[in-house]
């Protein structure tokens, strides 16, 4: 058992495949949550997987978990898994590879007739990416209990369409209740989606730690009028308002280095017109660091900064923190298992935090978990010119492999 290594090429083959699924000129994919094209992944996804023999259970979030059968049925499974649904202009790796490395590892086991005592299962979590209804990874977080089933299904999308009703209709809302499915322990391989591994020539990333995120919603209002006849200094300008935080942000990050990120990466401007005063804009922050006490200061930064700014203009201000995720500590068990994993294999390897959020983050709540990391091209991700290497990707596989094989024979 030792010996087993996985198919790269198939491998490769399957997330080519998938990536046909909204597949974009610039070689990305846009599939984003519970359209149509997720309806499309997903469907292939367990089509893949009852080929491999596996039995299938679909939850009230729409999480989708693929169960190879052990030798007792009545352990928890050790499980793998992360995302299919991908921004609006993202790659073909990032999520989709997790699952299909669970996939992989049971098409590998199957061909050398390899029966785990515990259960395996591969999962595929809904809206990870929160890129269509906010707040990111928030089935993986209903199931940990940090949000409860109302709140999940009530989230919406910026047509008004909530989880539920989408779930609904592309035909993935299930019957099973979330969070009543218990895992022995949970590993989840992604592509770094940063430039630290092929910086340093590493080939995986043992990841020990994820980094905290604060994500707020912001509202300035001030007054439109006319872009001519309105004199400069009685103007309640709400985009003068935005750009001043958005440059606020962009300090509080700068101030909180190393490891400080932070981001504006959304903004509506009301009325949008070339000759109109802006006289409301709507934007995101997204704050992020490893040390819980730093990204409390940045919060309190950035509450008082936005409010001088408001009242400096005179603008009204609505000003609201969506989504706290505290930093996560893995689990050192499931994390020495993926270290001693690519040190068997003789693959060049550095310890980790992850700077961007995973649905791992939500599952170490309630299991042993941890992540495996390979390079992407460039450090480029929720980008469709993202990249990953064929052979990285295979033994990223192959490292997930052995520490599933540890957890589930022990």
């Amino acid at each position: 058992m030792n010996d087993i290594r996985i198919n790269k090429q198939r491998l490769w083959d399957s997330l080519m495949e998938m990536g046909e699924i909204g597949g974009t000129e610039k070689g990305g994919c846009c599939r984003l949550a519970l359209t149509d094209l997720d309806k499309q992944g997903r469907d292939l996804f367990v089509k893949w997987c009852k080929e491999a023999g596996c039995s299938i259970t679909i939850d009230k979030m729409g999480n989708i978990f693929a169960r190879r059968p052990g030798q007792d049925d009545s352990l928890p499974p050790v499980a793998m898994g992360s995302h299919l649904d991908t921004q609006p202009t993202g790659g073909k790796f990032d999520g989709v590879y997790g699952v299909l490395a669970g996939l992989e590892i049971f098409r590998t086991l199957n061909e050398q007739g390899i029966e785990t005592k515990a259960p395996l299962e591969t999962v595929a979590w809904t809206n990870e990416e929160g890129s269509r209804f906010p707040p990111a990874m928030v089935s993986s977080g209903v199931f940990a209990g940090a949000f409860d089933l109302e709140y999940g299904l009530s989230r919406a999308d910026l047509d008004g369409k909530t989880m539920g009703e989408e779930l609904e209709r592309i035909g993935y809302a299930g019957d099973a209740e979330v969070g009543n499915h218990p895992f022995k322990a949970f590993f989840e391989a992604h592509i770094e989606q940063g430039p630290i591994l092929e910086d340093e020539g590493k080939q995986i990333g043992v990841v020990t730690d994820a980094q905290g995120q604060r994500w707020y919603e912001i509202t300035l209002t001030g007054q439109e009028s006319h872009a001519g006849p309105t004199p400069m200094p009685s103007r309640r300008d709400a985009l003068v308002g935005a750009a001043r935080i958005v440059d606020l942000v962009n300090r509080i990050g700068m101030e909180n280095q190393p490891n400080a990120c932070a981001t504006v990466g959304l903004m509506q401007v009301f009325p949008n017109s070339r000759n109109v005063i802006p006289g409301q804009v709507f934007f995101t922050v997204d704050f992020r660091h490893p040390d819980a006490q730093v990204l409390e200061r940045m919060d309190q930064a950035l509450r008082e900064g936005a409010a001088r700014i408001a009242e400096d203009i005179k603008l009204g201000m609505d000003f609201e923190q969506i989504w706290y995720s505290p930093p996560v500590p893995f689990a050192e068990d499931c994390v020495t298992s993926v270290r001693k994993a690519a040190e068997e294999l003789s693959l060049t390897h550095r310890e980790m935090v992850s700077g961007a959020g995973h649905d791992a983050c939500y599952i170490a709540r309630v299991a042993p978990t941890s992540m495996v990391f390979v390079p992407c091209e460039k450090g480029i991700s929720h980008n469709e010119l993202e990249r990953a290497d064929a052979g990285d990707l295979a033994a990223g596989c192959n490292v997930l492999l052995k520490a599933v094989l540890e957890h589930a024979n022990a």
